[in-house]
């Protein structure tokens, strides 16, 4: 394993970003191997079809604000280093008129500003500091973007609440007709393994995933103001990813 993903808790920003590089490292052959075998669990490879099915419908929403000739203000509201924000974007042949990174580590926002600077992108992306669940904090976005993404944040969360803060937040910000990108997980094959073996950032407690089913989170955001549009799932059915569009009253 890399050296950030070894001195981070296994959801940080670094380790995930470590996952998706997807290079082994070590300095033997069987230490290459071993992280060869890490890097191929089946819970790896889903984050890493996530991050392909994130960005694809990054780019469908960007291309529907661009046919409805609308701004294309996208925000991430716990991006990590922001990678695959700024992967997807990548070959689009206008960027989007403006890109803010944020996440509650000040790790990840020296990582990702060094990102974007890496990028060429510091002209129109910027990364700042930020708490995913403070509902004011997210409702005061400026810009006020028209496309958000939250992508493996909520199923970290064991409780609907601060979920339902984090969402209302980004109905507050959003208008009517901008649009959403979430991510959900009905299963895991390794929760168990994951919870009594690995720590996670918060204070080094066990790190305890919450599943919820499709038809749970959808309806936590549709009762935020969104109406899905379309969702994509990974072969092995761990991880989905969702766009939903922002209505002018609740479902």
């Amino acid at each position: 394993m890399g050296r950030d993903a070894r001195e981070s808790s296994l959801d940080s920003g670094s380790t995930l970003d470590y996952i998706y590089r997807n290079e082994a490292h070590g300095r033997t052959p069987l230490g290459r191997w071993i992280d060869r075998t890490y890097l191929d669990a089946i819970g790896w490879r889903g984050v890493r079809q996530r991050k392909l099915d994130v960005e694809a419908l990054l780019r469908e929403a960007i291309a529907r604000l661009r046919a409805a000739a609308a701004p294309v203000r996208i925000v991430d509201i716990a991006a990590g280093h922001g990678r695959y924000v700024l992967d997807a974007i990548s070959a689009l042949a206008q960027p989007p008129d403006s890109i803010l990174l944020r996440d509650y580590s000040e790790r990840n926002v020296e990582q990702g500003t060094a990102l974007i600077r890496e990028r060429g992108l510091a002209h129109i992306a910027r990364f700042e500091h930020g708490d995913a669940f403070d509902r004011a904090s997210v409702a005061a976005l400026a810009p006020r973007p028209t496309l958000s993404v939250v992508s493996g944040l909520y199923e970290l969360c064991p409780d609907n609440a601060p979920v339902r803060q984090s969402l209302a937040g980004l109905a507050d910000a959003i208008a009517p007709g901008g649009f959403l990108v979430y991510t959900g997980q009905p299963w895991h094959p390794q929760l168990e393994l994951i919870a009594r073996a690995l720590t996670s950032h918060r204070q080094g407690a066990a790190w305890v995933m919450r599943r919820r089913t499709q038809q749970e989170m959808d309806e936590l955001v549709a009762a935020a103001g969104f109406r899905k549009v379309t969702q994509r799932i990974g072969e092995s059915g761990i991880f989905t990813v969702s766009l939903a569009q922002r209505v002018a009253e609740p479902a």
